[in-house]
């Protein structure tokens, strides 16, 4: 064997060793004695480059990473090898996992204390991006209210903006990072998994919304406590989650205070009186909870592996289709006999606004957080709402409702009362160093990275990750 066989056997060696989840190489395994020839051949190789590149070399483990991450390009040393292409975000991920193996036991071992969470800027964080979604819930309910009493009842259209203005913002987000065969390749990868959760998502909210034509208020309330028994029960078994006591007793002191809640609004008659048809409502409201606690869930998943910007350009795009289609079918005599005016379209915009202010922040909650503390953080919107309802309808508050306030706050302390200074950021289906995860903003694998990075005296890895 001469030289330049050798040369080129070591060649496919090295590129045939990805160090990521994704790479990308031109092999030129060719043993020519003709040297001009064998020249012409490289040269035309890698003009080809961006062609060759378009295929993934699938040597990791899809099921450990999970489908998701940067795309990088293995490092050739050869020579006569071409200059690498740079895709936005890359990174050594085998460098990152060590990272954050290190990182993660510098972190556990600061879990000394039950109470160690709680002392940590992470645990106030989470608590205020739950309060601050809870906040986009009532304005939400706010702005759908005066539509209501402008005789606007077109559901599935009046969110069909929302989901319009995310495909709008995170596909071009997506296409100028990551460029148009990352979306591509996504697409045609994940693409199924996204088109779940999109319908997830927009049947749960419709027949949620439908449940409070035909039922009470009341019981329309009281069925939304199924999608917290819906994540636990999916999490459980569909992704290994194991709750710890405190967190069941937490979501129990949560559940206790809402109850207290509408105790208060069944004692001053303010859950709505009969309905138009109970059974048929309860049972959309059956219906939607549970879409919702599942669509909760599988979002948790999807954006624990994936770049947020990847989820909700997609979310948005699919969800947009879905809710279109929906909105054309059973929203076309609404809109046909609504009363267009200036109020109508500046409500519109405020719903639409905050609607899409919460489904930006809900991935980082999951992140950092869980489904299951997600879905208990809006329990306090119903608290909020009475402080609109209040200062714009007019309401009176009723001595129990600072009482149950009280009692989702004291529950949302103790769910994370299990010692572990990462909380629910460490996600059981990622492996044991989350090695399986992305290294994006709110996950523990950035935590661990970056407090294995401050031990060792290098600069953290936080810019990239921001928009992970």
């Amino acid at each position: 064997m001469n030289g330049r066989a050798v040369l080129a056997y070591l060649r496919a060696l090295i590129s045939a060793k990805p160090d990521c989840e994704y790479g990308y190489q031109a092999v030129d395994t060719i043993d020519n004695t003709d040297p001009e020839q064998d020249q012409d051949q490289d040269q035309d190789q890698y003009q080809d480059q961006d062609d060759t590149m378009s295929a993934p070399v699938a040597a990791y483990d899809e099921a450990q990473k999970g489908g998701f991450g940067s795309p990088v390009v293995s490092d050739n040393s050869s020579p006569n090898a071409a200059p690498p292409h740079h895709y936005p975000d890359d990174y050594d991920d085998a460098a990152d996992n060590d990272q954050a193996t290190h990182g993660l036991h510098l972190l556990e071992a600061r879990s000394v204390h039950w109470y160690s969470y709680l002392t940590t800027a992470d645990f106030w964080l989470v608590i205020g991006i739950g309060q601050l979604l809870a906040l986009c819930i009532t304005a939400t309910n706010t702005f759908t209210s005066f539509l209501s009493t402008a005789h606007f009842n077109a559901p599935a259209f009046q969110t069909f903006f929302n989901y319009a203005f995310l495909a709008a913002v995170y596909n071009a987000l997506f296409l100028a990072r990551d460029g148009p065969r990352a979306w591509w390749r996504t697409a045609r990868r994940d693409g199924w998994k996204y088109l779940l959760m999109a319908f997830l998502d927009v049947e749960g909210n419709y027949f949620t919304v439908l449940a409070y034509q035909y039922t009470n208020l009341l019981s329309a309330q009281l069925l939304n406590f199924w999608s917290i028994v819906c994540v636990v029960i999916v999490s459980f078994c569909l992704l290994k989650v194991r709750y710890k006591i405190p967190q069941v007793v937490g979501i129990l002191v949560c559940c206790g205070g809402m109850g207290i809640l509408l105790a208060s609004d069944h004692m001053t008659g303010t859950n709505g009186g009969p309905g138009a048809d109970m059974l048929k409502g309860d049972l959309f409201g059956l219906l939607g909870a549970t879409l919702y606690g599942a669509s909760n869930v599988l979002e948790e998943w999807l954006v624990s592996k994936a770049p947020m910007h990847h989820v909700l350009a997609f979310i948005g795009l699919l969800g947009m289709i879905f809710n279109g289609t929906q909105a054309a079918i059973f929203d076309r005599d609404s809109i046909a006999h609504a009363q267009w005016d200036g109020h109508v379209a500046a409500w519109l915009v405020g719903y639409t606004l905050c609607l899409a202010l919460f489904y930006t922040l809900a991935p980082l909650i999951l992140r950092m957080g869980s489904a299951a503390f997600f879905d208990i953080s809006l329990l306090t919107a119903n608290f909020w709402g009475v402080i609109i309802g209040v200062r714009v309808f007019g309401y009176t508050v009723h001595f129990l409702y600072p009482i149950a306030f009280v009692c989702i706050i004291v529950g949302l302390v103790i769910y994370f009362l299990s010692g572990s200074v990462l909380g629910d950021s460490r996600k059981p289906w990622l492996g044991a160093n989350q090695e399986g995860g992305v290294a994006g903003i709110g996950t523990a694998k950035l935590r661990a990275i970056n407090a294995a990075r401050k031990a060792q005296g290098e600069p953290e890895n936080g810019a990239s990750a921001a928009a992970r």
